[in-house]
């Protein structure tokens, strides 16, 4: 049986109406003006110091305990505020309001948790230390936790320890994962341009085909992660994008390979864009062509620290059970709280979002029933929502996560 916290149980509905009013006024990464203004007027009804600025359009709340933060413990808990560019798909009432902009990833949700949150250990302080509430902006590419950390996040407010928590579609809601490790892959993006040089389409022996090379290229990437890598470890490259030619009779000059690479080490990151660079460069030089080779990484992998990671999973057990309480399948997909966990030791855990049926709920009527909008959803989906029924849980884990890992700092 759930122990989900009295005094957010009874604001459940306020909470859900404040999470919907976020995802029907969506903003894109560094935008975040709005939400950020509804996230600090909260935090000061509620008494709680409010900094703003951080990362441009981030929110930082620092609420002190009963001791006023003399002790000096600290813990950070952070959620994401903005949303993608996306055309939403949904019908119900709360569907955004702005073409384009969708909160498809669940951020809306992740605030709506953390304030439940910051409201309950606002009315009931009952701990030394303090507790720093993050509200980042510009996850979706944008870097939000690097930025905020560039101007001062930690040595403003310097936390022993900082946890993240996001919405998983797929895991039953009840249910939260947690495992130490990698959880979530690095991000990087690659372009590559082929220069050969272009002729009629019928006479290809007087030009230099990059399209072909390109092909060549496409194909020996995968060799990297099949040949170079010990089998035991994971990486992902994936050519998403090749452009090329304006002419069907007309061999081009150049060809344009974009796409991404994904590890779960910084080591197999640095193998496998060395190996990347070593086959353009000797494939063209085969070919009689040469390449320009770009490599941007942006996010690092997620690497959850083993002993934050037992001291959640022990409070996520107590208050769901830990039949309830899953190992975190590692993801992927990529997410900024990375460099929150370069900077300090925590855990990023997932929270079961369902299958997708309580969209069908969201009309009293019962009129989605049999629609398209009812039934499973993945993150980054133009009919996604978040489940409300998850507020209470992810407040109450945060309200005793604080709780006790101040108590347990003072212990140790």
């Amino acid at each position: 049986m759930s122990k989900f916290h009295p005094y957010i149980l009874a604001r459940a509905a306020q909470l859900a109406t404040l999470r919907r009013d976020l995802h029907a006024h969506p903003e894109l990464c560094f935008e975040e003006r709005r939400s950020a203004d509804v996230v600090a007027d909260c935090l000061q009804q509620w008494g709680i110091e409010v900094h703003r600025g951080l990362g441009r359009t981030g929110v930082v709340g620092v609420l002190h305990g009963r001791d006023g933060g003399a002790c000096g413990r600290a813990v950070g808990l952070r959620a994401d505020l903005d949303a993608l560019p996306m055309t939403e798909l949904n019908t119900f009432a709360h569907t955004s309001v702005y073409p384009g902009k969708m909160h498809a990833c669940g951020h809306d949700g992740h605030t709506a948790m953390l304030l439940a949150a910051a409201q309950c250990l606002a009315a009931e302080p009952d701990f030394e230390g303090t507790v720093v509430f993050i509200f980042q902006p510009a996850e979706e590419g944008g870097g939000g936790a690097r930025e905020m950390i560039a101007d001062g996040l930690f040595e403003r407010f310097p936390v022993q320890a900082v946890f993240g928590l996001h919405n998983w579609p797929g895991l039953p809601v009840g249910t939260l994962a947690l495992s130490p490790g990698p959880v979530m892959a690095s991000s990087n993006e690659f372009k590559i341009t082929v220069h050969g040089k272009g002729c009629h389409a019928a006479m290809p022996h007087l030009g230099t085909d990059p399209v072909l090379l390109a092909c060549q290229l496409v194909q020996g990437f995968q060799s990297i992660v099949a040949r170079n890598l010990k089998p035991v470890q994971a990486g992902v490259i994936s050519v998403t994008m090749i452009h090329a030619g304006e002419a069907t009779n007309v061999i081009p000059d150049h060809c344009v390979l974009q796409g991404t690479v994904r590890t779960f080490s910084l080591e197999v990151l640095d193998l496998i864009e060395r190996r990347m660079r070593e086959l353009c460069s000797h494939t063209a030089a085969a070919f009689g062509a040469r390449t320009d080779f770009e490599f941007h990484r942006n996010y690092p992998p997620t690497v959850n620290s083993p002993d934050e990671v037992a001291f959640a999973r022990s409070v996520m057990q107590d208050l769901v059970g830990a039949e309830q309480v899953l190992d975190q399948e590692p993801t992927m997909g990529a997410e900024d709280f990375a460099y929150m966990l370069q900077a300090k030791p925590g855990a990023y855990a997932f929270i079961g979002n369902g299958d997708g049926a309580h969209r069908g709920q969201h009309d009293a009527a019962g009129s989605l029933a049999g629609s398209h909008d009812v039934g499973p959803c993945t993150l980054h989906n133009p009919r996604y929502d978040f489940n409300d029924a998850l507020i209470p849980l992810g407040g109450s884990y945060w309200v005793e996560l604080a709780k006790r890992w101040l108590a347990r700092s003072a212990s140790r």
